[in-house]
């Protein structure tokens, strides 16, 4: 039997009764949803100590400070900070012994009154796992997809009574916290596109799971995280930046895969003038390649993401098999360019009918999606292992039918024949490093940059030994 209730006013009523939790709820831009959970289900005076709704700009720069833009992760942070810490100041001497506080905020940014804002929330708690303990914080971004306020507000308001929850009684168990954040809702309703979990009761969580977790479970079709292991709200991060990205399996990361991630970003960058740093350079991991026998290897996947630490770039996990969905996504998260790179080899498979079979305009209605959105292909060439041929983008061959097609988005610039690369790195394939690190061969080390050489040997992963 399952010890945790599902329906929001089951889960606050249990918070109220549980006698050590007590702080303050502090809620801008969608009236007071969540804390009204706290007052309706009964004993709300066991629990709240405080609520606000700091509702006007200029009330909301004088209680914590002025700020860029108002539903950010920055404004939460400062709503956090400021009510926690008044919470302890005022609290702590005379019930801090037996009491465990927390503050729980949000910034949000429901449909407005025309339907035309971008309607999203950032949420969190910083609480004490116990008396006395030090803070711990949970922050989560949502995506509301609801078309109506009055049911965004709804689902807000049950997220985060999701959010306190989970907070009190799940904090020794970060995976189930995740799963638990859409009790009463569904993935049509909000969509959870970053988590990150830190503080004293979490310091054995590894966030880059936890990202991979809300893509597993359907929570969101993607997620990332920086090079040191941060995780990062994609349109925050994106916002206004031109975004390169390259797809791989990188089991592991290669000398060329960064020569063709690098070389593509020097032409893209080159085709604006833009300066170095302007364009967000990501790898990106889809699902379906991280699967083995229908589930997630988490070691394998460990193991990949401390390689692309290494290597120094974004990393995004995606659930978008298709290359118009990932597309598609990015378009959503950027008003900047996008740019694709791949090998040849990978080119020539867009043109492969079958890979479009779920959409009812078929290949067309798929390149219509993929290129509409300031979108460019850069392509990387591929030696043929059976003929040494070099292939690039202007000597692949297409089916007959499609030919027409292809010559039009060569000769419009959608798909650009990179001219920078390195020969030397055209015969690395990563399933040969992969096998020659796992069986103790020596030379791979060649195949890799020196960093991740360095990892790989100094914490044995892809059964290094």
């Amino acid at each position: 039997m399952d010890p945790h209730p599902k329906h929001p006013r089951e889960k606050a009523l249990k918070v109220n009764l549980e006698d050590t939790r007590y702080g303050s709820f502090a809620e801008i831009g969608a009236g007071q949803e969540v804390v009204r959970w706290f007052f309706q289900a009964g004993g709300a005076a066991g629990t709240i100590a405080k609520s606000i709704s700091a509702y006007d700009m200029t009330v909301s720069d004088a209680i914590y400070g002025k700020c860029a833009r108002y539903v950010c992760r920055e404004r939460l942070e400062s709503m956090l900070t400021y009510e926690y810490d008044l919470t302890l100041e005022r609290l702590a001497l005379d019930r801090g012994e037996s009491t465990a506080f927390f503050s729980f905020a949000n910034t949000v940014s429901a449909r407005n009154y025309h339907g035309t804002n971008e309607c999203h929330g950032w949420l969190g708690i910083r609480f004490q796992a116990e008396p006395g303990a030090q803070a711990s914080e949970i922050i989560i971004h949502v995506r509301m997809l609801d078309s109506e306020n009055a049911l965004q507000q709804e689902a807000l308001g049950i997220v985060g009574v999701n959010l306190v929850y989970g907070a009190c009684f799940l904090s020794d168990d970060p995976d189930l916290l995740v799963q638990s954040l859409l009790d009463g809702l569904s993935v049509n309703r909000l969509e959870v596109d970053m988590v990150d979990f830190s503080g004293a009761a979490f310091e054995q969580v590894d966030n880059r799971v936890l990202s991979l977790r809300l893509v597993q479970l359907g929570l969101s079709d993607a997620a990332m995280f920086a090079a040191d292991g941060r995780v990062l709200q994609p349109s925050e991060h994106l916002r206004k930046k031109s975004v390169l990205v390259e797809r791989g399996r990188f089991r592991p990361v290669t000398h060329v895969n960064i020569d063709m991630l690098d070389s593509a970003l020097t032409a893209m960058e080159a085709e604006t003038g833009a300066e170095s740093g302007e364009t967000v350079a990501i790898m990106e991991m889809a699902l379906k390649n991280l699967n083995a026998g229908g589930d997630v290897d988490l070691d394998d996947f460990i193991s990949r993401a401390e390689v692309l630490e290494a290597a120094g770039h974004t990393v995004m996990i995606s659930d978008y098999p298709e290359y118009h969905r990932l597309a598609s996504y990015l378009s959503r998260n950027t008003q900047g360019r996008i740019g694709i790179t791949m090998g040849a080899h990978s080119l020539a498979e867009l043109f492969e009918e079958s890979y479009y079979k779920d959409l009812p305009g078929g290949l067309l209605e798929g390149f219509g999606r993929l290129f509409k959105n300031k979108v460019k292909l850069y392509i990387y060439p591929y030696r043929d292992p059976n003929t040494a041929q070099l292939i690039k983008a202007d000597n692949l061959e297409v089916p007959k039918p499609l030919r027409h097609l292809y010559q039009h988005l060569l000769d419009n610039g959608h798909i650009v024949q990179l001219e920078r690369y390195n020969e030397d790195y055209l015969d690395i394939f990563s399933p040969n490093v992969l096998e020659q690190i796992g069986s103790g061969q020596s030379g791979w080390e060649h195949q890799v940059p020196d960093v991740v050489a360095q990892k790989i040997k100094r914490q044995k992963l892809f059964g290094y030994h």
